[in-house]
């Protein structure tokens, strides 16, 4: 027997120092790519005014704390509009793409039901060959939904991946405690209430959180889609795009959206709407990883 076929794996051996050194470089220039554009745009905010155009638009380090860009942005207007509807909007469709994720996620995990492999295939077929935004748009125009906010999530309400994610989750979980529901007399829907559920709180809150950044982040939907609406209807942000697009940025309706902004009231729209997400991030992030890993099991 050959030397290469009783060696040892890599894997279980400790790294060489010069290999944990490269990680730790690796794992501190990530980070400063990520921390230090963040700490740029938050520094700009709460900077004085006097100090943001002394440093040519961005400021690295405050001389003293200035709020008075959040006190602008939030005292009513476009901005405060937008962050309502952006919240609005986000709730309710990641409680509604939850709810229809969930159920049909649970109907196709389930063995030998009717239709559930066709089914299947067909979700999968449109998640290798989307539609496209002209058979979209269409549809959209088609149900009378441009104008209304309804268009921001029913036709996005269920993403094949986070239905992929979830099904497989389903799948692992021990066929045993279905067959104890069964013997007990409780239905589907009820297996689903009192069982399924309470044992899948990780892949809920994983896909929970792809649901709202998605919905929180997405711009072009009401761009193509809310064109014609007042500009109080639009999110957050597409009204952060206006900003940072223009220095004197209109609605498609050709109202005044903005008027030349200076860049600390830019930072600090660009820091509320980043903030949402980041501070529920750490409390759903010990499900992260064990929701997404569990259902990437089976599929």
């Amino acid at each position: 027997m050959s030397a290469a076929t009783t060696a040892r794996p890599a894997w279980p051996g400790k790294p060489k120092p010069v290999v944990s050194a490269a990680k730790a470089v690796a794992v501190v220039v990530i980070l400063l790519l990520v921390a230090i554009p963040f700490w740029l745009v938050l520094a700009t905010s709460i900077s004085s005014d006097r100090q943001v155009m002394a440093d040519g638009g961005w400021s690295l380090w405050p001389d003293r704390i200035d709020l008075h860009a959040y006190a602008d942005v939030l005292n009513g207007g476009i901005i405060g509009h937008a962050i309502l509807v952006s919240a609005m909007v986000t709730a309710i469709g990641t409680v509604l793409s939850l709810a229809s994720t969930t159920l049909l996620a649970y109907a196709l995990s389930r063995p030998n039901v009717l239709g559930g492999k066709p089914v299947l295939l067909a979700i999968l077929f449109t998640f290798l060959f989307p539609a496209g935004m002209i058979p979209s748009f269409l549809i959209v125009t088609d149900l009378k939904l441009t104008g209304h906010l309804g268009a921001l999530f029913l036709p996005v309400m269920i993403n094949v991946f986070n239905l992929v994610v979830m099904r497989g989750f389903f799948q692992g979980i021990p066929e045993e405690l279905y067959e104890a529901a069964r013997l007990d007399g409780a239905g589907e829907l009820r297996t689903l209430l009192r069982i399924v559920l309470p044992l899948s709180k990780a892949i809920i809150a994983v896909v929970g959180l792809y649901y709202a950044v998605a919905y929180w982040n997405d711009y072009f939907r009401a761009m193509l889609y809310l064109n014609n609406s007042s500009a109080d209807q639009l999110p957050l942000s597409t009204v952060l795009r206006g900003y940072l697009t223009s220095t004197n940025a209109q609605s498609e309706t050709g109202e005044a959206m903005l008027t030349q902004a200076p860049q600390k009231t830019i930072a600090a729209i660009v820091v509320m709407g980043v903030l949402p997400i980041a501070a529920a991030f750490p409390f759903l992030q010990r499900f992260f990883a064990k929701g997404v890993l569990t259902g990437a099991v089976k599929s």
